[in-house]
Parts: C-alpha cells; sequence; structure tokens
C-alpha cells in the first residue's frame, strides 16, 4: 500500500486520500528528510521546498503540489532522480480574479481609480490572467493583454511592456516565477520598469513576491510613478516589509487563491493526479466545500456591494496589519470564502 505524506493543511483531503494509500499528515513547513525516507508520494503546498536536500535516499517517486506555482520544486533535480510530479493549473484561477475584482471596486470607491475610465494591463495571460482579464472588462475597464511567450508563438492581441507602461492605470502581475531564459520574470517589476511608467500607476501583485522588486516599488512610489499598490504575494514570505505592508492600499497574506472553492478544486486535481499515477482511475473524488451561511433578503442590490459581500479583502488587510508576525497562521487558518452566493 503506497505511502503518503501531506500536507496536514491541505482541506478537504482528509477520508478522501485514504482510498489512496497510508496517509501521514504533517505541516508543510516542517517536512523533513527523515519524514519522507519511506514515503511513496508527497502531496504538497508551497511551504515544502522539494529538492535534493529533503528527497536524496528516499522512496519517493511522485510529488503533486496543491497549488498553480511551482517554483518550490526543483524540477531540475527532481528529473535526475527519476520522480515524477504536477501542479494544479487554473485550480483557484477564479479565487484570484475574485481578488483583483473586489480589490478594482474598493479603489473605484474610495475614488483612487474610475473603472470606467481606467485602462488595466494585466501581465500573463494564463488560467488567471483571462479570468482577471474578464471581470475587469465586465466592470468597464479597457483591458491590454502582454503576454511576451505567446505574443510571439501566436501574435493576436497582446501588446508590449512598454505599451502598459505608456498607457494603463492599473498593472495587474499573473506570471509563475522564473528566474532565467528570455522571459524570466525575478523582479520583472524592476527599478527600470518603474521608470518607465508615463504616469501614476496601480501595481497588483498577487503572482509570487519575487516578480516585484520591493525596494524598487517602495522608491517608485515615492517618486509617485506609484500611486497604489496591492500586494498579496511578498518578497521573503512571510519576512515581509514593513514598509510596503504600511503603505499599500491593500496588503494581505498570500491568500488571494484562497476561497474555499479554489481550495476544492486543488484537493481534487491533487487526488486525481495521485491516482492517476497509481493507475487508480476507477477512483472518483466528490470535494465540496462548506456553503455560505447568508440569506436572501441580505444580500445587497447594488452589484458592487454584492461582490463585496461575497468577499472584501479589506478583511484580510486588516488582519494582517494588525497582526504581520501572524502572516503564517492568517494563511494557515484562513476563514470560509466562497466564488458565489
Amino acid at each position: 500500500m503506497p505511502h503518503i505524506i501531506i500536507d496536514n493543511k491541505i482541506p478537504y483531503i482528509r477520508g478522501l486520500a485514504e482510498q489512496l494509500g497510508e496517509c501521514i499528515y504533517l505541516p508543510g513547513a516542517s517536512i523533513s528528510q527523515q519524514d519522507v525516507a519511506k514515503a511513496d508520494i508527497l502531496i504538497i503546498r508551497t511551504r515544502t521546498r522539494c529538492d535534493r536536500k529533503l528527497l536524496e535516499g528516499s522512496n519517493v517517486r511522485f510529488i503533486v503540489t496543491a497549488t498553480i506555482g511551482y517554483d518550490h520544486l526543483d524540477t531540475t533535480y527532481l528529473k535526475e532522480a527519476g520522480i515524477g510530479w504536477t501542479n494544479c493549473p487554473g485550480c483557484n484561477a477564479t479565487s484570484v480574479a475574485q481578488y483583483v475584482e473586489s480589490a478594482l471596486i474598493l479603489l473605484h470607491q474610495t475614488e483612487r481609480i474610475n473603472l470606467k475610465q481606467s485602462t488595466i494591463g494585466v501581465v500573463g495571460i494564463g488560467h488567471v490572467g483571462t479570468q482577471v482579464c474578464a471581470r475587469a472588462a465586465a466592470l468597464g475597464l479597457s483591458v491590454l493583454r502582454c503576454d511576451p511567450p505567446r505574443q510571439r508563438s501566436e501574435g493576436g492581441y497582446f501588446v508590449s511592456m512598454a505599451r502598459l507602461q505608456e498607457e494603463a492605470d492599473i498593472i495587474t502581475f499573473h506570471t509563475p516565477l522564473t528566474t532565467s531564459g528570455l522571459d524570466a520574470t525575478y523582479h520583472l517589476a524592476s527599478k527600470a520598469f518603474f521608470a518607465g511608467l508615463k504616469h501614476p500607476c496601480v501595481i497588483i501583485n498577487t503572482s509570487r513576491g519575487e516578480v516585484v522588486d520591493t525596494t524598487a516599488l517602495l522608491q517608485a512610489m515615492d517618486e509617485g510613478k506609484v500611486s497604489e499598490a496591492i500586494i498579496d504575494t511578498w518578497e521573503n514570505e512571510p519576512h515581509i516589509s514593513p514598509a510596503l505592508l504600511s503603505r499599500s492600499f491593500l496588503s494581505t497574506p498570500h491568500i488571494a487563491g484562497y476561497s474555499a472553492d479554489g481550495k476544492a478544486n486543488a484537493t481534487r486535481m491533487s487526488l486525481e493526479a495521485v491516482a492517476r499515477f497509481l493507475h487508480r482511475e476507477d477512483l472518483t473524488f466528490n470535494v465540496v466545500p462548506p456553503t455560505l451561511d447568508i440569506k436572501e433578503c441580505d444580500i445587497p442590490a447594488d452589484l458592487y456591494e454584492r461582490k463585496l459581500m461575497l468577499y472584501d479583502p479589506q478583511r484580510d488587510s486588516n488582519a494582517l496589519r494588525a497582526h504581520p508576525e501572524n502572516f503564517e497562521n492568517l494563511r494557515a487558518n484562513y476563514p470560509l470564502r466562497r466564488e458565489q452566493l
């Protein structure tokens, strides 16, 4: 029977994973070489760094990360060691798009922007970026799509970063974190990037913290290049910048994708991936998140208020600002949030 180590903060997985093998649940950040020595499969999240240090000499042959991003996996080593892996692309795309949509509404309500008169530049048009574009357009914004790899291969309606710097009132990042190659995204938003902005711009980062150079962003805010910052992903998590925390319009603890729906998708996709690896396609996993306790009579008539009733990121921002030292705890014990009423 396969021996499976599972991050104990992956929701809705207990009782379902046991169909696949013997399961042990451990805190993701503290999973050790000793823990995985006899494991066959790992189901983890971003806080478990899967590399030679953790895995050498172990029995592990397959890893699933219940996340879109996979920069915490040393894919070069995994290939060398013959360890298969997969992530969960698109699992929380709707959740992240909901976060950006609510942030845009809050910017509008506080008169930082006018939704009907603003242009948003979306960097990275994958699962998340595509949904962000759709929601932004539905709110009345003009949308510019920037994705250099897709532009080279597909042409079409993609625009350059230079055009975003010229025209966008808001720029939001939805890229993976990569450190090499033509399209490396590490410090994509650099000092040079901010210097190229032609007018004050709102910056949103819900991708990976290192996509935005924190020092350069703070300098751009000092210089009036950036009018507002909305930061969900941070450099050096959980040891985040106090200056950026206090100065951002919204400062949240890497929870943009943390709707119950997104978590349920990630759990289901993870279990299905393990089932395929084990050739157990006969198994099905019905992962259902809890329902919201909201009466129909309490639902506002105003569209913006309905969306903010469903999710208002100020709640998470206020919690992080009050206790930045609780960054990890705020993620690990996140309250119920749904994508629809």
